[in-house]
């Protein structure tokens, strides 16, 4: 029986990270994956690819589109939509096997097969079982299906589905209004599909500062989505090859295929939790202390099988925290200094707390805002729409939230994660010297319209 000092299960962003970074600390690892390549949703099915095919259609876009603004002009524009497909399945196969290659360099066990905890410190793979001092739970999640209607991969689609579509619908239904959602919808959108998207509360992507939620509904609408708010489906069917939702008091609405984006839930089951009286809450979530440790102490958990948003970079700190804990150290996480971002176009990037957590916090806040509309470089690029948005405390001028819709949002949040991790000033960020022209002058105007004294509105 082979035994080691950590076994991970399941090698996603928080997994991987924990599997390596656990070797790098001296450990004995083995990493344990249900699936038949490393790197779990996000590599495979997930953050990856879909951003290969936003990245890729963003360009289609363009040149179609605003090509004649910048002077460039084509006939016979068209998209190879098996190209665009095999090129997001190499960009993932690459950085799989880069997983792979790092497995070996730190020579961590990789094992596939589907894992079950039999006792405290044995797992079941297969007819295989392994023994490790400690245990770290990284499984990740799965798409949630509406409960009348599960998915096909072909008409209902998941996220899954949607990444790899042989054709492009001429009309997509999208249920949920959140990040996934949207992002999805911009890739089908762009190729030509008529998106309509319903959402059951009364606002797209919720979780954002509703100044920003507002701003994206206001974009993506101008871009040809159409939104239907407060709505809830109540029941769907299949019917002469199109799928038919009931709308709640609205109606029905009908498309070629329909992408169900209503959230994810922790994968935890056959995992043999319960057998061992490991505590989830009503969530399936694993219950764990500040130490990630579960109601087993040598049991750990992170990422989205506990509570928290579900990024990969939050699993991937986790994954960190652990292996560091593991090695003697103490680590604290600044869960508010974690950016979520949505690469729809234009991007958004938030880091922080919104005004609205702000006011239910009561605290007394001084906000700046300043427009890309007034940014040489977002004008230059063609990329006026969005602003920049940044929260501070007022007794202290502490930055605690940054909100950005616009161009490069995706790499300009991170001027906002240092400053809250660190806990920096308005005038940190408004006297510091940012390059000419840049996207991220907007941060620094924006911290300066927070002072009192904008240069450029």
């Amino acid at each position: 029986m082979a035994t080691f000092d950590l076994a991970v299960i399941g090698s996603g962003p928080g997994g991987y990270v924990a599997a390596i970074r656990a070797a790098q600390r001296g450990l004995k690892v083995v990493c344990i994956e249900k699936d038949k390549t490393l790197g779990g949703t996000c590599l495979n099915v997930g953050c990856i690819p879909s951003k290969a095919l936003l990245h890729a259609t963003e360009y289609y876009h363009r040149v179609a589109h605003e090509g004649h603004l910048f002077g460039i002009e084509g006939e016979n524009l068209r998209v190879n939509l098996a190209q665009m497909m095999e090129r997001k399945n190499q960009v993932v196969k690459g950085l799989t096997e880069g997983v792979a290659y790092l497995f070996k360099k730190h020579q961590i066990t990789a094992i596939f097969g589907a894992a079950r905890l039999i006792s405290t410190t044995h797992i079941q793979v297969g007819s295989e079982t392994i023994e490790a001092k400690n245990i770290l739970l990284a499984t990740g999640s799965e798409p949630i299906p509406l409960p009348f209607l599960p998915f096909d991969e072909k008409t209902i689609l998941s996220s899954t589905g949607a990444l790899s579509l042989s054709s492009i619908p001429k009309k997509m239904l999208i249920v949920g209004a959140g990040i996934i959602g949207l992002e999805l919808g911009s890739v089908y959108k762009r190729l030509g599909t008529a998106i309509e998207v319903i959402e059951l509360l009364d606002r797209a992507v919720p979780n954002l500062d509703k100044e920003i939620s507002k701003n994206v509904q206001q974009i993506l609408t101008k871009q040809g989505f159409t939104f239907h708010l407060s709505t809830k489906v109540t029941a769907g069917k299949i019917e002469a090859g199109q799928v038919k939702f009931t709308l709640e008091g609205k109606g029905e609405a009908s498309a070629d295929v329909a992408l169900i984006a209503i959230g994810r839930r922790p994968f935890s089951k056959d995992l043999g939790l319960s057998e061992l009286g490991i505590q989830q809450d009503k969530m399936g979530r694993v219950v764990i202390d500040d130490h990630f440790r579960s109601s087993i102490p040598n049991i750990y958990a992170i990422g989205d099988l506990v509570d928290g948003p579900m990024l990969a970079h939050k699993a991937s700190e986790e994954g960190v925290a652990v292996a560091d804990l593991l090695a003697g150290d103490k680590i604290t996480l600044n869960y508010l200094a974690i950016p979520n971002v949505m690469y729809t176009w234009p991007e958004v990037a938030c880091v922080g707390m919104t005004q609205e957590e702000a006011n239910e916090a009561s605290l007394q806040t001084l906000i700046g805002k300043f427009p890309f509309k007034a940014n040489a470089r977002a004008r230059c690029s063609g990329d006026p729409e969005g602003f920049v948005k940044i929260i501070a405390e007022k007794n202290t001028s502490r930055i605690i939230g940054l909100h950005i819709i616009g161009p490069s949002a995706s790499e300009m949040i991170h001027e906002g994660v240092l400053a809250i991790q660190e806990k920096l000033t308005l005038k940190s960020i408004a006297h510091a010297s940012h390059a000419h022209p840049t996207c991220s002058e907007a941060i620094k105007e924006a911290a300066l319209a927070a002072l009192g004294h904008p240069i450029h509105i």
